[in-house]
């Protein structure tokens, strides 16, 4: 049974000492707006109630920085940020130390305790330090009249004001509709000349206090400028003498300069410029500019000085087509005061115009080649120019071959011919008139036709005829294409004989839109895995550079010195391959065999030998018709002169030789006898000689 009573009376002080327990609470002792200057410490003081060793946690705004329990051997949990300012005491308070002023902010402090819930208290804290150095800026950096506003702004170098106050001349500023105060500036809305006077401006805060000056001077000005021109006349002519002054009200003064031509003049002074001797190009606008120096405020004004003056330069001619049959002539002559008369006296003694004339005349032989003048006729000088108009001129087309996006080929023909006016091209092909299309294309100033095809055939062996043309006569050229040709080729090589240079031409009219560039021989030397020149060889022509038909040449390279090769240019027209040109060779001799040089060593005594002989048959011979020329000679027969004197050359002309006998040889008589067995003499064949046949 005691067991039993020890339970009861253990479960009766449990009940009761829960109903001991109060509320948990916490309080400030001090006010919760608290004012700190900055270096100084600054306790955030509490008190709580109803439990005993709580946890502890202070927020700076939403950021928590301390966690403690209250009697806790156990350090505050400060976050390292604010370890060396935050300080927390026993009871709970919060201490900064050395405050500065970002810790100005909202600080909660919350207890807590199992059981009993949460409580809470919370301050403002304001640091300040003291004001110093106060300036005042404006905003523009000076007050002008008629602006839109004019601002005057305050700093610190140190510490923020509390309050603040604005004053006039010593009188305060209230927001109105001319003066607004804000915060940290006065605005004075469209300042006028009346609000310039001394502006002070008050600043406090809980620890400070400092008063500041500043003198404000509202700008205006200029005002609208008055031109005057001494003496005042309504024209002057060159050698005149004349002054013109610009005056405006403004503060300060403003100041004033003329502009001419869009240059400065800098020999004006307080607004006058004076001007002696003027000449014609001194005529014109004269612009004065007035300058407030202190707002940039401008105004200008202009005036105009008119002075007779000689036109600008010379005057212009030229001549255009007109109707394709009209010459019509131009004569320009600009600028002057007032206008040249101008006229072609040649042409016309009725027509003339003021500046610019133009006449159209019937075109004509005599006009070919004839000088024309524009007289030209001011007050102050007396000019011409001449205009020369020529019929085209002979000259050569041009042919350039491309090929398109599409892969058709494109031929451009281009004729240009020197003329005066210039003439205009027209294109035909045959009898047929080439106009613009899908096939054929005529440039903007006519001189070029483009012909566009995928077929090169269609190209060739026709007739393009451009023909340039103006009113005085024209020129006609034909043009007949020709396919893909190479008209001459050359070979150059290094000294060492490892590069080569290939050189070639091709026709003017010839179509051409590439080149390959074939080789027969070993392979171009190459280097393999192991860094040693390897090389092949074939008997066949192979291409190994493909170039654009505009190139005249190209390089081939890494040659083998000992080696033979062969190059040749293949022209092309799109899929169209030409005739090759000429092959070069490169390489070293072709030589002789070992055994062919062992059979010219071993022949050299047998052709000696052989010599010898021929030289003894040939002295045994001579000996032998000179005895028989000692014998008794007999007239030549009759037969045998005639045969003589009428022998015909014995070369035959290449064009008769067709069906035609060889002529006889008549050196067989040495070894013929005759009828009377008797030797007759040699025969010598004399001279050819001509004769005629008649049939």
């Amino acid at each position: 049974m005691t067991w039993l009573s020890a339970i009861l009376l253990a479960l009766m002080l449990s009940v009761t000492f829960q109903g001991a327990h109060c509320d948990l609470q916490v309080s400030p002792p001090g006010p919760t707006l608290v004012n700190a200057q900055v270096g100084r410490n600054v306790t955030l003081a509490v008190s709580f109630s109803g439990a005993s060793d709580p946890v502890v946690r202070w927020f700076m705004g939403n950021l928590p920085v301390v966690t403690w329990t209250i009697g806790s051997s156990t350090p505050p949990d400060i976050p390292n940020v604010h370890n060396e300012v935050l300080k927390i005491e026993p009871d709970g308070s919060l201490v900064l130390v050395n405050v500065q002023l970002g810790y100005s902010n909202n600080y909660t402090m919350e207890i807590t305790k199992s059981g009993l819930g949460t409580a809470s208290a919370s301050f403002i804290l304001k640091v300040y330090e003291s004001i110093q150095n106060v300036t005042l800026s404006t905003q523009p950096d000076y007050a002008t009249e008629g602006v839109d506003k004019f601002t005057l702004l305050y700093s610190t170098l140190q510490g923020e004001a509390e309050q603040w106050m604005w004053f006039f001349n010593g009188v305060e500023i209230k927001t109105n509709s001319h003066y607004s105060v804000e915060q940290k500036s006065l605005v004075i809305n469209r300042p006028k000349r009346n609000d310039t006077g001394q502006y002070t401006l008050f600043l406090t805060n809980p620890f400070s206090d400092v008063t500041t000056h500043k003198n404000v001077t509202v700008l205006y000005g200029p005002d609208e400028p008055i031109l005057e021109a001494s003496p005042a006349q309504s024209f002057y002519v060159s050698g005149d003498s004349l002054s013109l002054s610009c005056q405006a009200e403004g503060f300060p003064q403003p100041s004033a300069e003329w502009v001419f031509g869009g240059q400065t003049l800098s020999d004006s002074h307080k607004g006058v410029l004076n001007l002696t001797n003027v000449q014609p190009s001194q005529g014109g606008a004269y612009t004065c500019k007035l300058l407030n120096e202190k707002s940039g405020a401008r105004r200008q004004r202009n005036m105009t000085v008119y002075i007779y003056e000689k036109p600008l330069g010379n005057p212009l001619c030229s001549v255009k087509s007109a109707n394709n049959d009209d010459l019509q002539y131009h004569c320009h002559w600009s600028g002057g005061a007032p206008k040249a008369q101008l006229s072609f006296p040649a042409l016309s003694n009725s027509s003339s115009g003021a500046g610019h004339l133009s006449l159209t005349v019937t075109a004509s032989d005599d006009l070919n080649g004839k000088t024309v003048t524009c007289i030209a006729d001011h007050p102050l000088q007396q000019n011409k120019c001449n205009i020369t108009a020529r019929s085209p001129m002979e000259f050569l087309p041009s042919v350039r071959t491309t090929v398109d996006l599409e892969g058709k080929v494109v031929v451009t023909i281009q004729c240009i011919s020197e003329a005066s006016p210039k003439a205009v091209v027209t294109w035909s092909r045959g009898s047929e008139v080439v106009t613009n299309g899908t096939k054929y294309q005529i440039s903007a100033d006519t001189t070029q036709l483009r012909i566009r095809d995928y077929n090169i055939s269609s190209f060739l062996l026709k007739n393009y005829t451009c023909t340039c043309r103006n009113p005085l006569g024209s020129q006609r050229r034909d043009t007949r294409l020709q396919g893909p040709t190479i008209s001459d080729s050359s070979l150059f090589s290094n000294q060492d004989g490892t590069v080569i240079t290939l050189t070639w031409e091709v026709p003017p009219t010839s179509v051409v839109t590439g080149f390959d560039i074939q080789m027969k021989g070993p392979d171009l030397l190459s280097a393999n895995h192991n860094g040693s020149q390897t090389k092949g060889g074939s008997n066949e022509y192979r291409s190994i550079q493909r170039k654009p038909g505009s190139a005249r040449s190209t390089d081939v390279s890494v040659l083998d010195p000992k080696s033979i090769y062969r190059f040749r240019v293949i022209p092309r027209a799109g899929m169209t391959e030409g005739e090759p040109s000429e092959t070069h060779r490169i390489g070293p001799g072709e030589g002789l065999s070992g055994p062919a040089i062992a059979g010219i060593a071993a022949g050299i005594p047998c052709s000696l030998l052989f010599l010898l002989l021929l030289i003894g048959l040939i002295y045994f011979c001579v000996h032998y018709f000179k005895k028989k020329s000692r014998q008794t000679r007999y007239p030549v027969s009759r037969a045998v002169e005639k045969a003589v004197a009428t022998q015909p050359d014995i070369t035959p002309h290449k064009l008769l030789t067709g069906g035609l006998k060889s002529p006889p040889d008549y050196n067989i008589l040495h070894h013929a006898p005759s009828e009377r067995s008797v030797a007759l003499p040699t025969f010598v064949p004399p001279p050819p000689v001509r004769f005629a046949t008649t049939v």
